[in-house]
């Protein structure tokens, strides 16, 4: 396939990840905010997940707005630290362009109940980006970054982001998941500057 018809293939399609570990005891963990996010784009869509055959994820694929561009909702099945491997599989499979990916996760250094949307940049230590930007061999796709905060006093972060939101953030937790799943669609509509002024609070 040439470039230019490769590139017309990965234009029609987004390929949007929600970056959590699987299985009921991680469900409720600051971690999984990305799985979170896709659930609630999935409803959205109106789809459940299903298993794909050509990679160890589980994905939706449908329209998030009658007339826009497909887009292919995925989580992997294995542990964050694995994520690339499902992400490279995925976006081979339907041809989709770094450009064209959007990692959903949790940021440390981002206020619980904020978020930032940006292209690009390091992987701050996270493993899931980390991952997928060994896999892809390049950091160049799309992040929405969901605020966890620091944790408090001297907790151990990998203890922090391997916990339960608290009492208080649970009852917030759906404002800033449903502002998320708007991100990622105004990414997909209206492209990244109007997004990150619209987000990026």
């Amino acid at each position: 396939m040439d470039a230019v018809t490769d590139a017309a293939a990965s234009s029609d399609v987004w390929l949007v990840v929600g970056l959590g570990n699987p299985g009921p005891s991680y469900a409720g963990h600051r971690h999984n905010i990305g799985y979170l996010v896709t659930d609630e784009l999935a409803s959205r869509m109106g789809s459940p997940f299903r298993s794909h055959k050509a990679a160890r994820a589980d994905v939706v694929e449908g329209r998030l707005s009658p007339g826009g561009p497909r887009v292919v909702l995925a989580r992997g099945r294995g542990y964050m630290n694995e994520s690339g491997g499902p992400v490279k599989a995925l976006a081979s499979f339907y041809k989709v362009a770094p450009d064209h990916v959007v990692a959903i996760h949790d940021e440390l250094d981002i206020a619980f109940g904020t978020l930032r949307i940006k292209l690009g940049g390091g992987d701050n230590g996270h493993n899931g980006l980390k991952s997928m930007r060994s896999s892809l061999g390049t950091g160049d796709f799309y992040r929405v970054r969901a605020g966890i905060g620091r944790p408090p006093g001297r907790q151990d972060v990998a203890d922090f982001v391997l916990s339960n939101y608290s009492t208080v953030e649970r009852k917030e937790l759906p404002f800033q998941v449903s502002d998320a799943a708007d991100a990622v669609e105004s990414l997909i509509t209206d492209g990244l500057e109007k997004t990150q002024q619209r987000f990026n609070s």
